[in-house]
This record gives C-alpha cells, structure tokens and sequence, in this order.
C-alpha cells in the first residue's frame, strides 16, 4: 500500500512539473531586439594635437567599420559650445555623426543603437575618461556608463560597460 501511494505521489508531482514548465515557455512574448544601425557609419572627432587616447578611439573605430575623420582644433571648447556639449558630459575630444555629437570614449555599439534608434538628443557621451572605455584601454574591473544629453540639459544613463 506505501508504494502504490508513493508511485500515486510520485507521477503526480512529475505531471505537476511537466505541466508547469509547459506554461511556462507557452505564450510568452519575444523580447523587442534594439535595432542596431547596421550602414556605414562616417563620423568627424574634433580633437587637440597631441590626444594620443583620441587617436586609439579613432583607430578603435575604424577596426568596428566606422569611417573616421580626424580634425585638430585649436579650441576645442568652441566645437563643445556650438554643438550643445554641456560641461558634465565632457571629455576629450568630440565627434559628429549624422547629426548626433558623440562625446568621449563612447563604445560602437552604443553609436550604433543612438543612430538606429535616433532619439531626440544632442548625443551621447563616456563623461570622462573611464580608463577601460575603448581607446583608453587600461585593463580594470570597474564599470562605466554611457548618457544620453538634450536641449533642456537633461541627463540619462544609456549602457552600462564593463
């Protein structure tokens, strides 16, 4: 009698189970992909003589298919105040792409999503000079964020990096 009532048990929980993860995966919407820009990507970086980390962003790029033109300026800071850069976001140098400022040591991918999904911001920006952002490239386990910047000077985190 113990085992019958055990058997009894035994298939009934492995029903139950078989049962709950059947539903589980049933109906269940398919999570939105971010769209990613996938043309090609020409960006001018405004940057001083002598940035050797804006010239490994530059050669970063160009190794993820980004079409890179360089421009020394004398006055960066002129660059930074026609196109909108406000003083939290800044870093070393400044690019445009497709109307878009791109601020600092923004990974590809992130200028990939802001093109693909073409928000109603100035740019985005690695405010800083986070030492594992690419260009920068010093090994350190610490992570850094990526922010998207408006108008009306308001400041959102966009990507988290490692």
């Amino acid at each position: 009698m113990k085992n019958k009532t055990f058997y009894s048990t035994a298939v009934a929980v492995i029903i139950a189970s078989a049962l709950f993860w059947i539903n589980m995966f049933q109906d269940q919407p398919i999570p939105d992909e971010q769209p990613v820009f996938d043309e090609e990507i020409t960006l001018t970086m405004y940057s001083s003589e002598g940035c050797n980390c804006c010239v490994k962003w530059a050669e970063y790029l160009e190794d993820n298919g980004v079409e890179v033109i360089q421009e020394k300026v004398a006055d960066l800071q002129a660059v930074k105040d026609e196109h909108g850069v406000p003083g939290q976001v800044s870093a070393c140098h400044t690019a445009i792409a497709d109307g878009y400022v791109i601020e600092g040591h923004v990974p590809v991918e992130d200028i990939r999503s802001l093109l693909a999904e073409q928000p109603d911001v100035i740019g985005v920006s690695v405010p800083g000079m986070p030492p594992n952002s690419p260009g920068m490239d010093i090994p350190v386990s610490k992570e850094y964020y990526s922010v998207l910047f408006d108008r009306e000077n308001n400041i959102t985190h966009y990507n988290t990096h490692n």
